[in-house]
């Protein structure tokens, strides 16, 4: 018996109905994914007890030698692997990061340029009931309507209408590469800095597959539990000039004491992805995300930008008679997790949507292949086409247990 289960059985109870979940249903949500067992176990560590207040070598607290130690090294790695004059492992999430950044960067209502939210952008890059569009001045450009690819015209439009102080890009539904030069040329040709959000394709850049913003933006924000299959948390790369703002902005700006358990395990998860076999791992991602799109192309559905890149994909249901609200209820009744998203100029409120996103990193990471990405194709066309068909929904369950019987989850039982 556990500890946990001895001590408080309600909360072993639905600790294991989770567990219990993870292990019955296939995850295509494209923002989660298992870390791996070592970073579980430094989640888990000792360091869950230290307070470590400041930065190395100049803390609030005593008894910090270890714990400096630690984060030198996370940080030591984090700018190794993305070649990086600086980095900072402190923010609890994307979100902190992106706070940070912003207050590093910016005065109470300077403007700023930012993707759309309903065209892949994220809630941190402007959105009026976030922070973000609370405190400073976004404008926002989006898609072309044709291509469903970034405006680039509009946008160079926009910057030299409004002068922004900061451009973001960066998405969190956005299935397409980005030209990071592009957005440079546009941020020096109105003064502008630049600052990209890559918590999404965080694990493609650090094995190569994906163009880094590195060396165009003053500002780099990422979480650390996506592609890059770390555990939950943020961090922030820049250039070494912005260095002093950025810490003071982490902390004592927005935080108190950094989670030095986290810290550990993103400094595994660092090294993890520095080793080579990553870059095929991260290969296997995209290869499954693109055949999961094409096998959805060949069962009648469309895709926003006609595909993929990355490790995302967005499937319009405009014309199917279903919302992107009851598509994820029906694939979560045969054992499919997704969600609904907002796809380029969505009739729908963001609460139903017109589209569905789905992600292949934590289905890789169970170990399936472009095969098994085929079998769950086959499986969502079934569900979203007889959305209400009962039977259907059973039948795709057992085929759901069969596959996640042959998959178990890594980290968790292994």
């Amino acid at each position: 018996m556990s500890s946990l289960h001895h001590n408080d059985p309600e909360v072993s109870r639905i600790v294991d109905q989770e567990l219990k979940r993870h292990n019955e249903t296939l995850d295509l949500i494209a923002s989660e994914n298992y870390p791996s067992k070592a970073v579980f176990e430094a989640e888990a560590s000792v360091f869950t007890s230290k307070y470590a207040e400041g930065y190395p070598h100049n803390r609030y607290y005593g008894g910090c030698e270890n714990a400096d130690e630690l984060e030198e090294l996370a940080v030591k790695r984090l700018k190794k692997l993305y070649k990086s004059e600086y980095a900072n492992v402190q923010p609890h999430s994307g979100s902190q990061a992106n706070t940070a950044a912003y207050y590093a960067l910016l005065e109470y209502g300077d403007t700023v340029l930012s993707m759309e939210m309903n065209v892949g952008g994220h809630l941190t890059h402007g959105e009026k009931i976030n922070f973000s569009g609370r405190t400073f001045n976004f404008i926002r450009y989006g898609v072309n309507k044709d291509t469903e690819r970034i405006d680039f015209p509009q946008l160079e439009k926009l910057a030299k209408e409004y002068k922004p102080k900061l451009i973001v890009t960066g998405a969190s539904a956005y299935p397409r590469i980005i030209d990071f030069e592009q957005f440079r040329r546009i941020a020096d040709m109105v003064g502008a800095k630049l600052m990209v959000d890559i918590a999404h394709t965080a694990g493609m850049i650090a094995a190569g597959l994906h163009p880094s913003p590195v060396p165009y933006a003053d500002v780099v924000t990422s979480t650390t539990h996506k592609t890059l299959r770390g555990p939950r948390g943020g961090f922030i790369l820049a250039r070494e000039e912005y260095a002093s703002a950025l810490d003071a902005a982490v902390f004592p700006g927005i935080q108190g004491g950094p989670l030095m358990q986290i810290i550990a395990a993103k400094a595994v998860a660092f090294h993890e992805a520095l080793q080579p076999e990553f870059a095929e791992y991260q290969r296997n991602i995209i290869d499954n995300a693109f055949t999961l799109g094409e096998e959805l192309k060949k069962g009648g559905f469309e895709l926003i930008s006609g595909g993929t890149d990355t490790h995302l994909l967005l499937v319009k249901l405009l014309g199917m008679n279903i919302n992107g609200r009851q598509a994820e209820v029906a694939l979560g009744k045969a054992g499919i997790v997704a969600n609904r998203d907002p796809i380029p100029f969505d009739p729908l409120p963001p609460l139903k949507t017109s589209g569905i996103r789905f992600g292949t990193p934590a289905l890789t990471t169970r170990g399936m292949g472009k095969e098994e990405m085929k079998q769950v194709a086959q499986m969502i066309i079934r569900v979203l086409k007889d959305p209400r068909n009962e039977a259907i929904l059973g039948d795709v369950k057992k085929d759901v247990l069969d596959l996640c019987a042959r998959f178990p989850v890594p980290g968790f039982t292994d």
